[in-house]
């Protein structure tokens, strides 16, 4: 632990804080915006793909696999951009967790203290944490799968109307 800053850099340190704070607060509101938007065009095309089966089973192969092929970009792009924001909050987090250790309390760093020692006094619930962003970055790759079953489907020649 180092020696607290003095009274006049207290709270110049106190602003920088609550700035990085409002900031990573703003990467994280980002975030859910992206995954609503993701998510909304991933549903539109999955949507698309089940009401048309019968009718794109009739179409030309190139326009099953062009629609498999925009679900897969689709799904590369939210992982990278999911991956994205996890490294820049990471990084924000580390910036708090090193403005913490001048202040008095060590929230953020006590709560991930608790969160990753599934044996810390007071730890309520399951004994493992799962970060929200590893759950999160299966969703992508769930839609790429199902986007690459409808390509492989399409290119072995077989009935999407099945």
């Amino acid at each position: 632990m180092t020696t607290p800053p003095e009274p006049g850099r207290r709270s110049e340190l106190m602003e920088l804080y609550l700035l990085a704070v409002e900031m990573t607060d703003r990467v994280s509101e980002r975030r859910g915006s992206a995954n609503t938007f993701f998510l909304s065009v991933q549903t539109a095309l999955v949507t698309l793909i089940g009401f048309g089966i019968p009718k794109l089973s009739e179409s030309p192969w190139w326009v099953a696999t062009a629609v498999a092929l925009a679900g897969i970009t689709l799904s590369g792009a939210w992982w990278m951009q999911l991956r994205s924001y996890r490294d820049l909050n990471g990084a924000k987090f580390l910036v708090i967790n090193r403005l913490e250790k001048k202040l008095p309390a060590q929230i953020y760093t006590d709560e991930w203290d608790i969160l990753r020692n599934p044996e810390a006094p007071g730890r309520l619930h399951h004994r493992h944490y799962t970060e929200l962003g590893t759950t999160e970055r299966a969703v992508p790759i769930i839609f790429a799968a199902a986007h690459l079953i409808l390509l492989t489907g399409t290119l072995a020649g077989g009935t999407l109307a099945a």
